[in-house]
């Protein structure tokens, strides 16, 4: 046990070293670097393009702080954005403990290269299992309090003062009657020793953290200034389409390259690996339509005739295995059922699902001799940076990776194949940008998608209703046996149990450890693994335990006759933080009111935060669904921004909800049968119940948000379609489901 993970998500193995600064580090970062310093993407400016400044650009204060002679804050940040609000929150954290005029603050990304050269100072570029603030808090709070002690003593010195004399606010530094600005600062603080110990503002004292700002990117996505990696373009660019074996495990046989040799635009038909061919051309239209027609023979392999019934015939051998991983046990199982008078038991499953961000895999590269460089939307620039190395040939010092905002990531932008492929092909021209951008249908066919899984779960209640054992079963695919078969313990994949693992064993795991006290349990995985490639998909694991656990303890409420409220209140008597999430969700929700709805509960333990959810539906007589309504209620510890808070409540719910409706990865002679999104659609508005959010930091850590939240929606919808209608589901998606009342 002691050997748990410690990638239970990509950051912890790719970016460890990253996550844990040195004070050494530390202090190098702090250190002031001249002019002469080159970032990569700046934010409101067009890569590779300076910003606009009149007279030379000041010196940096430190690695996070650079204040311009206008006194414009820019705060760099090494997490990427992809719609949740990181770079926001990041910035107000800065913003806090520099003391600055939020109204002055603007945000940049310094480049993975540009860390490599720093000794790693910007900590972890990973973005993912809702670690951007989380993650890194501390240190990019130590830095702008370092700034903001730099600032004030380079204004001491020039008045002759202690720095204990000076008062500072709003990016004004005082001493009597006399002031200075921090633009008029900077330059003079960029020259002093940064402090070896810098002391964080108390919580009670904030002003930024913890208020519902503006997003710091909303004026650009309104005009159109800010730019996606489908958005660029340079001189001279040319434009390529992929195609990659669309069966599992197949290759590439043979392809017609004169077949399309006089289509319009093309430019050159490229093999990058042993299942893969691409076509340049001068439009991505061009290369996309030559593509399509240039015939294509595939060899189909072993998996050829591999069907969506195999992965259930194996998921369901495993459901009965004896030999399985343990992941969390307690008490006497035996002895629990032993005890019971009533013992129930039931199935559940959830498929396999793909990430289907709306901006589809793309890179743009630019290869010479000396040098390789790629602009791309990345949930992991440091990997990114080292897929880079790996397929340029070139020295990582001779490479770099332009990071830009993500039009949806969801996991799947941590994975850089697409990357790799980007810089194959433009090796083939050297000295001309080459942008990649996959179908559709080609990000639908060659996804790591979310693992498929199964429970078989039993209970045992006694004669007065209590819980008397519980036994869990998972049968399924591993994603670090695949990925990261190092990471396993004794060949178990702690993973699996996301939500479910026990308190006290292990510091890096104790944010997902189960809340609820049962007097006689077991909960193990019997490793299920189809030739199918997961990933780290939106609220991992996360999502189908809390299905599993939370439906069937539903399922027990029920038999026992208790209200399901009260019964899983009755187990959380050593877990008051969670109690207090879950009575608050179902208070705002209207718990136990006589309106015509029907409700249902659902909560779980995740990413270091309290999560709960009441679903408010109707169900018509002949199965149609309504959602009306889901109160959402959350403990993150800290809140940084509450509005970036709701909106990730509400984006969150429209992910969760659009995969618990419509979705659903299935295979037939080995390939992918969903290849768009009319087979593959998220929800659509007229269907998005109305969302409330509960806000309620306790205070003393710091939780996630974007992840934990996703696992309550659909076990909450499906608690409430058995009270609407008295028929339990139990696989999803729902859509080809019999919801008439049983």
């Amino acid at each position: 046990m002691n050997k748990l993970i410690n990638t239970m998500f990509p950051e912890f193995k790719q970016t460890a070293a990253a996550t844990n600064l040195s004070r050494r580090g530390f202090i190098v970062g702090t250190g002031a670097v001249g002019a002469g310093l080159t970032l990569g993407v700046l934010g409101g400016c067009a890569p590779g393009e300076a910003p606009k400044v009149d007279g030379p650009p000041l010196p940096e204060v430190n690695a996070w702080v650079h204040i311009g002679r206008d006194d414009t804050v820019t705060v760099r940040i090494a997490r990427s954005e992809m719609g949740q609000g990181t770079s926001t929150g990041l910035a107000q954290l800065v913003a806090e403990e520099l003391e600055c005029d939020w109204n002055n603050v603007t945000i940049e990304y310094p480049t993975p290269g540009e860390n490599l050269k720093r000794e790693r100072v910007w900590g972890s570029y990973s973005t993912g299992g809702s670690q951007g603030l989380r993650g890194s808090h501390q240190y990019v709070r130590e830095g702008g309090a370092a700034a903001r002690m730099m600032l004030i003593e380079a204004a001491a010195n020039e008045w002759g003062v202690t720095p204990a004399d000076c008062s500072v606010k709003n990016g004004v530094v005082s001493y009597g009657n006399k002031s200075k600005t921090y633009g008029e600062l900077a330059e003079s603080a960029a020259l002093l020793a940064p402090p070896l110990e810098v002391t964080l503002k108390d919580a009670k004292d904030w002003d930024i953290i913890g208020e519902p700002k503006k997003r710091l990117d909303t004026a650009d996505k309104l005009t159109g200034a800010l730019q996606y990696g489908t958005d660029l373009t340079f001189p001279g660019m040319l434009n390529a389409s992929v195609k990659a074996c669309p069966i599992l495990g197949g290759t590439l046989k043979s392809y017609d390259e004169a077949a399309i040799a006089d289509m319009a635009g093309v430019r050159k038909v490229v093999k990058i690996d042993d299942r893969t061919v691409a076509v340049i051309a001068n439009t991505w239209w061009q290369a996309n339509s030559a593509i399509e027609a240039m015939p294509i023979e595939w060899d189909g392999g072993e998996y050829a005739n591999y069907s969506s019934d195999d992965v259930n015939a194996l998921l369901d051998e495993g459901l009965t295995a004896e030999k399985t991983f343990p992941g969390n046990m307690g008490g006497d199982i035996e002895a629990g059922f032993k005890a019971a008078s009533k013992i129930i038991e039931s199935d559940y499953s959830y498929p396999t699902l793909n990430h289907a961000p709306m901006e589809p895999m793309n890179a743009t590269a630019l290869w010479t001799a000396d040098k390789c460089e790629v602009w791309c939307p990345t949930q992991n620039g440091e990997a990114a940076l080292g897929a880079v190395a790996n397929a340029s040939g070139l020295p990582i010092e001779q490479c770099d990776v332009y990071k830009l905002t993500l039009g949806g990531g969801f996991g799947r932008k941590g994975m850089n194949d697409y990357v790799e492929q980007a810089v194959k092909l433009a090796k083939e021209m050297p000295g001309t940008h080459i942008k990649l951008l996959w179908s559709r249908e080609e990000d639908q066919m060659q996804g790591f998608y979310h693992p498929i899984t199964k429970a078989k779960i039993r209970g045992g209640l006694d004669a007065d209703g209590n819980m008397t054992a519980l036994d869990l079963k998972i049968s399924g695919q591993s994603i670090l046996a695949a990925l990261m078969p190092q990471a396993l313990a004794n060949g178990a994949d702690f993973a699996t149990f996301q939500g479910l693992l026990p308190s006290g064993v292990d510091p890096r795991v104790e944010d997902q450890t189960l809340k609820y006290t049962f007097p006689n349990f077991k909960i193990h995985h019997a490793m299920r693994n189809p030739p199918i490639r997961p990933g780290f998909w939106r609220g991992v694991n996360l999502n189908q335990n809390t299905i599993y656990l939370d439906c069937f303890l539903d399922e027990m409420a029920v038999e026992a006759g208790r209200d399901p409220l009260e019964f899983r209140l009755s187990m959380m008597g050593n877990h008051p933080e969670m109690a207090a999430v879950l009575r608050a969700a179902a208070e705002k929700g209207g718990w136990g009111n006589d309106d015509g709805l029907s409700r249902g509960l659902a909560c779980i333990y995740g990413f270091g935060a309290y999560v709960a959810a009441c679903a408010a539906v109707t169900v018509s007589d002949d199965g149609v669904l309504k959602m009306h309504k889901i109160t959402a209620a959350t403990d993150p510890g800290h809140a940084v921004n509450p509005n970036q808070i709701e909106a990730q409540v509400e984006g969150s719910f429209v992910y969760g909800l659009s995969a618990m409706l419509y979705d659903e990865i299935t295979y037939k002679d080995g390939q992918v049968q969903e290849t768009n999104f009319n087979s593959y659609p998220s929800m659509t508005i007229k269907d998005m119940p109305e969302v409330e959010t509960v806000i309620m930091p306790s205070g003393g850590f710091w939780g996630g948000v974007g992840e934990p939240t996703i696992a309550v929606a659909a076990p909450a919808v499906m608690n409430a379609i058995y009270a609407a209608t008295g028929r339990r589901v139990r696989s999803l998606p729902i859509k080809d489901t019999n919801l008439r009342g049983a």
